[in-house]
Parts: C-alpha cells; structure tokens; sequence
C-alpha cells in the first residue's frame, strides 16, 4: 500500500516536472513546436495562445504547407504569445484531438483563455492567423495594457 501511495506520488510529481518544462522550453524558444501527445494544453491558458495543426500524417501536403508557412514568420507569432502543437496521429489520441475532433487537416487557434477561437480547414498565412488573434478581446486588452505602460 505505501508502495503504490509513493508511486502514485512520483507520478504526479513528474507529471508536474513534465509539464514545466514544456513551459519553460517554450519560454526560452518561442519558435519550439511541440507535439500534442506530450504536453498538456492547460500548462499554456492565461499564458500562451495555442495553435494546433492537426493531419493524418506528417507527409500531408496541406500540413506540410502550414509547417512551412508557420516557419516564415516566426517572430509574429512570438509577439503574439503563440505556442504551436501539432498532432499527426490519430491513433495516438490525444487530449487535444479528443477534444477538437479533426476530421483531417485542420488548423485550430486556442486563446489565452482556452476557448477555440477559430477552426480552419486548410492552411493559413502567418498574417491571416496575426489578423485573426489581433480581433480577439484579450489580445485587445493586452495592446492597450501596453501603450499605457509605453
């Protein structure tokens, strides 16, 4: 019994480990992509704002543009507090993909505040998913809190 109380406890504990460390590795590399069946998405709310690529695999054409477009300008996303998750296996069933449900390709952008912002079939520019986060309330509320502080 105390075996399996200590065990139960060092799973949690590396489970809380685990998930600051996705914190931390994205703080010090806004650019890191990480893969959704080794994070939990509520390590990012209020912190981050999650977008997540999903396709069946990683040699899908429309996930390998969005790949390629997300790399263009990387340092709009960074402005933008944007962590990037991609899932391209559906057997791994992860929490995300549980809970957003692609069919296939699909590009899901998360604000802070953990509710999905916007769900996109096909790829989108860097610009168009700027514009799109740019529109939200929070990201409002934060350009405002920064020209005060300027």
């Amino acid at each position: 019994m105390k075996a399996l109380f200590l065990s139960t406890i060092i799973s949690c504990l590396a489970t809380i480990a685990a998930a600051q460390t996705a914190l931390e590795t994205w703080e010090a590399d806004r650019s890191h992509i990480f893969n959704a069946a080794e994070i939990d998405p509520a390590d990012f709310v209020w912190i981050a704002r999650p977008i997540v690529v999903f396709a069946q695999s990683p040699l899908d054409p429309l996930f390998v543009q969005q790949m390629e477009l997300l790399a263009a300008r990387p340092e709009e996303l960074a402005e933008r507090d944007v962590v990037v998750i991609i899932d391209t296996d559906p057997a791994a069933a992860s929490d995300l993909r549980m809970s957003l449900r692609p069919r296939a390709f699909m590009l899901v952008i998360i604000d802070k505040d953990g509710r999905t912002a916007i769900r996109k079939p096909a790829p989108w520019d860097v610009r168009e998913i700027s514009r799109t986060i740019d529109k939200t309330p929070l990201r409002g509320q934060e350009i405002r809190d920064r020209r005060v502080i300027e």
